[in-house]
């Protein structure tokens, strides 16, 4: 019988008030697990327009307020998720508005992602690249 070896999974999780001045502050966390993986540099550009929506489109915008960043590394895949307070879910923008395309920018650069969660306990969006 053949063994197969995979890589361990490996799980980093952090909170983050949701303050605008955070969301860099979530990016240099990510930035500094991927430490170099070849979807670095998208899976920071994603994360960044998750974090932003939590910021501004979510209870977590609300004083007190959080949004928090999960990342695994597994081999060549990164999953992260940005988890919020919840509230409700807006559709996207339209074609002639200038703001509201983060999760387009998501879809063009992740491999898949995904919600879950719901408007009371808080929503959970992921991606998952490289």
């Amino acid at each position: 019988m053949r063994e197969t070896t995979t890589a361990p999974l490996i799980g980093w999780s952090r909170a983050f008030p949701a303050a605008p001045e955070q969301i860099r502050e979530a990016r240099q966390f990510l930035t500094g697990i991927l430490d170099g993986h070849p979807a670095t540099d998208d899976a920071v550009l994603c994360l960044s327009e998750l974090a932003t929506n939590a910021t501004i489109h979510s209870r977590s915008r609300e004083p007190g307020g959080h949004f928090r960043v999960r990342a695994e590394v597994h081999g060549p895949r990164v999953r992260v998720e940005v988890c919020d307070q919840g509230g409700r879910w807006e559709r996207s923008a339209k074609d002639d508005e200038q703001n509201g395309r983060g999760l387009l920018v998501v879809a063009q650069l992740a491999r898949n992602f995904g919600r879950t969660g719901d408007d009371r306990a808080g929503w959970t969006v992921w991606f998952e690249c490289g």
